[in-house]
């Protein structure tokens, strides 16, 4: 027996003839009743016969070996920060010229948890939920940095948070205080932040297929190959449940206005040991409709790409020397494109309404176009290339939208 993710679709087995059997104001001219999607993520312990049983259940969507994922790794131990304001990351995407504050968009962050008692939180509605099993809260700081630079309060007169007009928040905790979680973890987090109407949600982290790779062999015992190939097997299927989601998800973006998806592409470069060392992106940065972040440091000549920043990212941000909150009440300094990713994630929520002001049609398709539409090219050096940076530096609105 194996833990499975079984991805499903319940509006797959209802009848909309029997619902609404007339042409009407809901139907369509067949009489057909147009349904949002309703995704279920659910996890089973199976064996092969009930895995097979379970692919031909028509509500069945995708299935998938659960299989582990691990934060995205700062490069570089946190070191503490001084005050000032405001973080050069917040001034370097428009941020502090923006009369927008991010106030009304609700936004998701899936990561280690939270430190609700830090002040970079005060008065905002952070509502938790713990798909670990260890309980709130944040023992590994990773998530309350993400965190405060999406929508952190001013902490000792550093301006940290792209979008501080946020009041609430969803916080699902998918890793634990050693920054490991599962699957089945990461795609229950997703489904609920999309049931729960977030219109940003950020994420740091990545599929484990070197750490599933290494478990099937020191502790289920198997030839390396075998697992190997077992781990493949399962990147595979937990990439298709990952695409699936997503598709549902953007499926009910007539019926709610829809989610964007932002992700860190992933620090496994190493461009300061060769220019030609670069890895892609990872999943799920890579994959469809996923709003992919690359990291960017302060150059002499302009802004660079980090030599640690995986490339072929959607569009880049700040992700060197990133001041945010930290448990117990301070400022670290981080590096990693998990900091880029909540830049981008702040900068979705200014244009989530900035949008929204403007009476126009407010979906995630909208401000996903926005978003990427806006992005520069002009503040980098010389001679970074288009694939490492993506569409540009992302920016926030700097004006009312028409």
């Amino acid at each position: 027996m194996e833990k499975f993710v079984i991805l499903r679709d319940a509006s797959r087995g209802m009848r909309p003839e029997a619902i609404y059997p007339r042409p009407g104001p809901f139907g369509t001219a067949a009489g057909r009743l147009d349904l949002p999607p309703e995704p279920r993520v659910e996890t089973a312990d199976l064996s092969s016969a009930e895995l097979r049983g379970a692919a031909r259940d028509p509500e069945v969507v995708a299935v998938a070996r659960a299989m582990p994922i691990r934060l995205i790794e700062p490069r570089g131990a946190p070191t503490a920060a001084s005050a000032g304001a405001p973080t050069w990351g917040v001034a370097r995407v428009g941020a502090t010229a923006s009369p927008f504050d991010g106030a009304g968009v609700r936004v998701a962050v899936l990561d280690t948890g939270i430190d609700a008692t830090h002040p970079a939180f005060a008065g905002v509605n952070l509502i938790q939920k713990d798909f670990t099993g260890s309980g709130n809260g944040d023992g590994h700081g990773h998530g309350t940095h993400c965190a405060g630079t999406i929508f952190g309060r001013d902490v000792g007169g550093t301006r940290i948070g792209v979008a501080p007009g946020v009041t609430e928040a969803l916080i699902g905790k998918v890793l634990g205080a050693d920054g490991s979680g599962g699957s089945e973890m990461l795609f229950a987090a997703m489904n609920w932040a999309s049931e729960e109407n977030a219109r940003v949600i950020s994420m740091s982290l990545g599929f484990d297929f070197p750490g599933l790779a290494d478990r099937l062999v020191t502790v289920n015992g198997l030839p390396v190959a075998l697992a190997t190939s077992i781990a493949l097997e399962a990147y595979r299927m937990n990439l298709r449940v990952f695409d699936s989601l997503m598709d549902l998800m953007r499926a009910k973006v007539d019926f709610n206005g829809g989610t964007v998806v932002c992700a860190a592409s992933g620090n496994e470069s190493e461009r300061q040991i060769a220019p030609d060392f670069e890895v892609s992106a990872s999943v799920p940065a890579a994959a469809l409709g996923v709003v992919s972040v690359g990291a960017l440091a302060e150059g002499a000549n302009g802004l660079t790409v980090a030599p640690f920043s995986n490339t072929n990212p959607v569009v880049s941000a700040p992700g060197v020397g990133v001041v945010s909150a930290w448990p117990g009440g301070g400022l670290k300094s981080l590096n990693g494109t998990s900091m880029a990713c909540p830049h981008v994630a702040g900068v979705t929520a200014l244009w989530w309404q900035a949008l929204g002001a403007a009476s126009l049609p407010l979906t995630s398709r909208a401000v996903e176009a926005r978003l990427l539409a806006s992005a520069v090219r002009t503040p980098f050096a010389p001679g970074v290339d288009t694939a490492d940076r993506g569409q540009g530096l992302v920016q926030a609105p700097t004006a009312a939208v028409s």
